[in-house]
């Protein structure tokens, strides 16, 4: 398409003096910028500033000085590429290019460049306050505007034909010692990422962790996320390892949590009454929700008791030890002002005496030996014998 019109301009100033061309040239070029500044640019703004949205406003409002320069400038960068210009001037090609041609292309370049990253970090400014599930996007307004910067540098040095390839070596290289030296944090930013984009949990959740950690959601960093424990301390954990951890999400999808209460009954207790009475009981709380209805359920036939398990629901998993504490005292106080048995384990040792009298009533062989050496060896009174003390006078 460039090959075309540069064709048919060549075609349409054949002929044409070259101070004529460039009047001509840069009057349509100047008189094109002006009417799409103060014709269409400015009714598209007035527009936009009446609709629902401030996106297109945006978009129009930060698109408006690009399209104006480029409007503006094609015409130079055009006064470099027609033969009648560059044959009537008193410089060379080279220098044409090097002073008119390269530095409009270079001016339109970093305009539109500027354009693109002011569209974006105002776009992350609209949507960062509309909730916490875009607390991340500052984040992606940083990497953008690297990306832009990075971008730029690269197409201007090509434009004015400087070889990147160093560049890009040493960038390389830079990368690979950067990413030893700080691994953890480029683990623990892509986790970010990931989790972001996973939509794990946003602020203000109760998740808790594989490792038996439970807490709130308070913050969500590019490095790491911060939970506020039941005890009110925060404790910082890695995105890296929240990325690799099994998360539950008490808060999702609804923020209501289902409690089970276990209760063990004694065999040959009128289930019925029981369970209508720790119906009662959960329906007198006012921690647990009315809807869905409490209910019982019967799980086994225990070793010391009958199984049961009390399932009702509250209205958030900050509020489920809560509602078990109160819960289970009233369970208790109720059932035992009902003469219900709530068992506990027993157990029983019974010993026999007959078992024990005959273990020690018949020693072993070895153990009856030394005794009856023991004896042979006992002086005996009135003995024939006599011992040394008995020579004494």
């Amino acid at each position: 398409m460039n090959a075309a019109l540069l064709d048919l301009l060549t075609r349409l100033f054949d002929g044409v003096p070259g101070w004529q061309a460039t009047i001509l040239l840069v009057g349509i070029s100047l008189g094109i910028a002006i009417a799409l500044e103060m014709v269409v640019l400015r009714a598209l703004l007035r527009y936009t500033s009446r609709t629902k949205t401030r996106y297109d406003h945006i978009l129009v409002e930060e698109l408006r000085l690009p399209i104006v320069v480029t409007a503006a400038l094609t015409g130079v960068y055009l006064l470099t590429q027609l033969p009648s210009v560059t044959e009537t001037v008193v410089v060379t090609d080279d220098q044409l290019e090097t002073f008119f041609g390269k530095p409009s292309l270079s001016v339109i370049i970093v305009a539109w460049a500027f354009a693109s990253n002011r569209i974006v970090n105002r776009f992350v400014e609209e949507i960062k306050d509309k909730g916490s599930r875009f607390d991340f996007a500052p984040v992606f307004s940083n990497v953008w505007t690297l990306i832009v910067f990075a971008g730029t540098v690269a197409v201007l040095l090509s434009l004015w034909e400087y070889s990147i390839s160093p560049l890009l070596g040493a960038a390389g290289v830079a990368g690979i010692a950067v990413g030893f030296a700080a691994k953890d944090t480029v683990a623990n930013f892509f986790g970010g990422i990931a989790l972001y984009f996973d939509d794990t949990y946003k602020l203000g959740d109760y998740i808790e962790l594989d490792s038996g950690e439970a807490g709130t959601v308070v913050s969500v960093g590019i490095r790491s996320t911060t939970l506020m424990m039941r005890d009110e301390v925060l404790v910082t954990v890695p995105n890296s390892v929240l990325n690799a951890a099994k998360v539950i999400n008490q808060s999702a999808p609804k923020r209501r949590k289902r409690l089970k209460v276990p209760i063990g009954v004694g065999y040959g207790t009128d289930i019925d009454a029981f369970e209508d009475l720790v119906l009662e009981i959960a329906a007198e709380e006012s921690l647990v929700l009315d809807s869905p209805k409490p209910r019982m359920r019967f799980r086994s036939f225990g070793d010391s008791a009958l199984q049961y398990e009390l399932l009702c629901w509250v209205a958030s998993p900050t509020r489920a030890a809560k509602a078990t504490h109160k819960l289970n005292r009233a369970m208790y106080k109720t059932l035992t002002d009902a003469d219900i048995d709530i068992p506990f384990p027993q157990r029983e040792i019974r010993v026999s005496s007959d078992d024990v009298v005959t273990e020690w009533a018949e020693p072993t062989a070895e153990r009856a030996a030394p005794t009856r050496r023991r004896e042979q060896r006992r002086p005996v009174s009135g003995d024939s014998e006599s011992s040394p003390s008995d020579s004494r006078p």
